[in-house]
């Protein structure tokens, strides 16, 4: 099929397509990692219920973005010389742009095996996406002519580590999370100019400056995170959520205004924050921020989202210390949370109490993780970076449903679209679906 064609028959069915279909962010709508689809299939391998598989060049753990009929995702040079982004037609997985949107002259060396130079995700509204190379540049393109409206190149950050906070779109800001071991900053851009709307910088004591060679410990690695902020709506104000190294903030969505922050002694950081809406009656809850501290003294904790200031010793309703990811987000289903730790131990934690429900090793126990989980379709999914994905019921005790093993391991955490899901592994897009799916 030419690529004339192939554009026409996307925008065919993008003129037919629902607005549920879509998975616009890292973790979806919300950033909270649910999707309310249906007749996603239970089991799959490299040949079963697969519909297409589109090999992606370069190297790029950033989730695929999915508006109507297109998909949209970042790759990367494994010298991160060239950041490009891609857009595919949903329907059949060709290829409708392949380009490179940065080429960088001054890249600095990956330390982390882990990472690469195309880590955060794009976000996608009608007609125009987002893609983020964190410091080494980020443009809004517009989604039916495929240009380019605007480009940012100015927004220091030393990565060290490389890039891996992705883009949050609100309203008509664009919010990026700049923590690099030189610098740490929010800053929300103009989404339709690409101008600073308003910029703030982390209030963090790190207490890391080695006395003897008045440098930061650790090369700064107790400055660095990579976690992406999700904006809430609490008591009629956005609340922007936002862990860092060292502390985590509360600011306004809508000037960056610092409102209260926790501290702790993790950093590096890389897991979204989960929020629990306030529920009233009899053993309520006020609204609640669930937190990954990151590495270092890991703990996950529940934070009560209201104050002003330093509210470390008055909003941490409980923490928990023990299988703590510090790489996935967690993913909350009714007042249960589920995650999974690096080495793939899963836990199902009472979000109102922190208390253990189960605890299981996933697979053989050789499966490292690195994706975030979901909750689609009444299950919850662990992708791992081996392949093998795992699905358990979203209950207080653990049930296995199904495992599935693709042959390339999975970086990104999942997307899913109407009745498909869409797996990134390092080599491939997958769409899952079933046979029954319209």
């Amino acid at each position: 099929m030419t690529r004339p064609l192939a554009f026409a028959l996307a925008l065919l069915i993008t003129s037919v397509a629902f607005a549920d279909d879509n998975w616009p962010s890292f973790r979806g709508p919300g950033l909270q990692g649910h999707s309310d689809s249906t007749g996603i299939p239970l089991t799959w391998s490299d040949t079963e219920h697969v519909t297409w598989k589109t090999p992606i060049h370069g190297k790029g753990w950033s989730t695929p973005v999915i508006w109507n009929n297109q998909i949209w995702l970042t790759t990367a040079t494994v010298d991160g010389a060239k950041s490009s982004v891609l857009c595919l037609n949903r329907a059949t997985g060709e290829v409708l742009l392949d380009r490179v949107e940065f080429a960088n002259e001054t890249v600095e060396p990956l330390s982390n095996p882990l990472n690469c130079y195309a880590s955060p995700s794009p976000a996608i509204e009608e007609g125009f996406v987002y893609v983020h190379f964190g410091s080494y540049g980020t443009a809004c393109i517009d989604t039916k002519t495929f240009k380019t409206l605007w480009t940012r190149r100015d927004l220091p950050c030393r990565h060290y580590r490389g890039p891996g906070s992705s883009v949050v779109i609100y309203k008509n800001l664009l919010l990026l999370t700049m923590d690099g071991v030189d610098v740490q900053y929010l800053v929300a851009l103009n989404k339709k100019t690409g101008e600073t709307v308003w910029k703030t910088d982390r209030t963090t004591d790190y207490d890391d400056i080695d006395p003897k060679t008045k440098m930061p410990k650790m090369d700064g690695d107790l400055r660095k995170a990579y976690t992406t902020a999700v904006v809430v709506e609490h008591e009629g104000r956005p609340l922007l959520l936002s862990p860092g190294a060292r502390a985590a903030y509360a600011y306004d969505a809508r000037d960056g205004k610092e409102l209260w922050k926790i501290t702790y002694p993790g950093f590096s950081n890389a897991a979204s924050v989960v929020f629990a809406p306030a529920k009233g009656g009899a053993g309520g809850l006020p609204a609640l921020a669930y937190i990954n501290t990151g590495h270092g003294k890991s703990e996950f904790m529940a934070v009560k989202v209201d104050g002003k200031g330093d509210v470390t010793k008055s909003n941490i309703l409980w923490n928990h210390g023990r299988n703590v990811p510090r790489r996935s987000s967690p993913v909350l289903v009714n007042d249960l949370l589920f995650m999974v730790d690096d080495g793939g131990i899963a836990i199902c934690l009472d979000a109102k109490t922190g208390d253990v429900c189960w605890v299981q090793r996933l697979g053989d126990g050789k499966e490292q993780y690195s994706a975030s989980p979901i909750y689609v379709d009444g299950k919850v999914m662990f992708c791992g970076q081996e392949g093998l994905t795992t699905i358990v019921a979203p209950t207080r005790e653990y049930k296995l449903l199904a495992t599935n093993k693709l042959s390339s391991g999975m970086m990104a955490s999942p997307a899913v679209a109407g009745k498909a899901l869409f797996l990134r592994t390092k080599t491939h897009l997958v769409r899952i679906e079933g046979p029954t799916a319209n």
